[in-house]
């Protein structure tokens, strides 16, 4: 695939999480979608990476702890996979922190347990 920017990338993986919701619908285990996205991104040729290990570093040490992020697309966008009564602030912190650790500019916020996924793809932006 040639080169896509984030707006691009982030088109074509509202498309997959749409193509994703309509065929399996909402209340599975996040894990389900994890797997059904990344096939279904990989599908339209696009870098996939699932479980990506962050290192977080404090007082110029990487600290013991295994963060990891659920996506990771083109190495540009990261996918944040919910499947929760409602989205807290808290997941929305924590996809922010995400962008700002790994120097990222966008990241997509999904809860597949809603009844509505159009309402349920939150865009954040990391002012890098």
């Amino acid at each position: 695939s040639g080169y896509m920017d984030e707006n691009e990338l982030s088109y074509k993986i509202r498309g997959a999480i749409f193509k994703v919701y309509n065929e399996l619908g909402p209340g599975l285990l996040e894990s389900v979608y994890e797997a059904a996205l990344c096939y279904q991104l990989r599908k339209e040729d696009l870098k996939v990476d699932n479980q990506v290990k962050v290192n977080v570093v404090f007082d110029g040490q990487i600290l013991p702890v295994d963060y990891r992020i659920d996506i990771l697309v083109d190495d540009k966008v990261i996918i944040e996979l919910k499947s929760v009564e409602t989205l807290l602030p808290v997941h929305h912190k924590q996809l922010l922190t995400y962008l700002k650790l790994t120097k990222k500019k966008l990241g997509l916020l999904v809860n597949f347990n809603s009844d509505d996924i159009t309402q349920s793809i939150i865009r954040k932006v990391n002012r890098l």
